[in-house]
């Protein structure tokens, strides 16, 4: 996992300034209306689901007024009704893609994904092809603050912390998805406000590659995940230095 909170500050950066705020809202506000859906309930407090969407989109500066009308909206009889979609792939390099979607028309989403393999040299595999080289993780990012770095270490190791990032001022901290409640419980009674909690896929393994064939992976990551139906994109190539800095220069 080494380098993730690195590239994921370097992503939103960039996701800025390419004006992906929309995007992002969008997604949240699917994200809002599955959880009021599945959940049962429109009150934070009683849906847990709906509570960790409506932290994401705070930490992302969404405005109340946008996520009180995605709540108001979701618990409407006639909302859109999203399917949980997982696609799994190949990037150059056979990089390993894991896709998440959330869907209204499952033919059009798969009809895009299998585009953006094949314009982009890489190649939709069947169910199950990539998704064992993958461990289901929670990740959570906050800024460190006025926590002193070893003393945070030991206290969220206590609670199932696997693994923390310290990078610029910010946090990331793995869990085991078993150890996802006692973390949340953890940063609560620590009154650490959360800039992100999800569950994302983590690789087991990465895979290097040269920076040229690194640029071909993320431009399939970007363009995949700048479809409107795709939740998420998760892969297995180590962003190694070399990467990153050659990404930090195209930024």
């Amino acid at each position: 996992m080494a380098g993730h909170n690195k590239w994921s500050k370097i992503k939103r950066k960039k996701g800025v300034a390419d004006a992906k705020r929309s995007k992002i809202f969008s997604r949240l506000i699917k994200e809002i209306t599955v959880a009021v859906k599945e959940g049962g309930s429109a009150e934070p407090e009683f849906n847990p689901r709906l509570r960790l969407a409506i932290q994401n989109a705070k930490g992302v500066n969404m405005p109340k007024e946008n996520v009180e009308r995605a709540v108001k909206k979701a618990n409407d009889t006639d909302s859109a009704k999203y399917t949980e979609l997982n696609y799994e792939g190949y990037a150059p390099g056979g990089i390993a893609l894991f896709v998440e979607c959330l869907s209204d028309n499952q033919n059009r989403t798969v009809s895009n994904v299998r585009s953006y393999f094949n314009k982009l040299g890489g190649s939709l595999a069947t169910s199950g092809s990539v998704d064992f080289l993958f461990d289901r993780k929670g990740v959570f990012v906050f800024s460190q603050g006025e926590f002193n770095e070893d003393d945070l270490t030991l206290e969220l190791i206590d609670a199932g912390a696997d693994d923390l990032e310290f990078y610029e001022g910010e946090v990331t901290v793995f869990t085991e998805l078993g150890d996802y409640g006692n973390m949340q419980k953890k940063l609560e009674e620590l009154n650490i406000e959360t800039n992100s909690v999800d569950l994302q896929r983590i690789p087991k393994t990465t895979n290097k590659v040269d920076v040229e064939t690194a640029r071909k992976v993320l431009k399939l990551v970007e363009t995949l995940e700048d479809d409107d139906d795709v939740q998420a994109v998760f892969h297995n190539m180590e962003m190694t230095e070399e990467i990153i800095s050659a990404l930090e220069a195209d930024a």
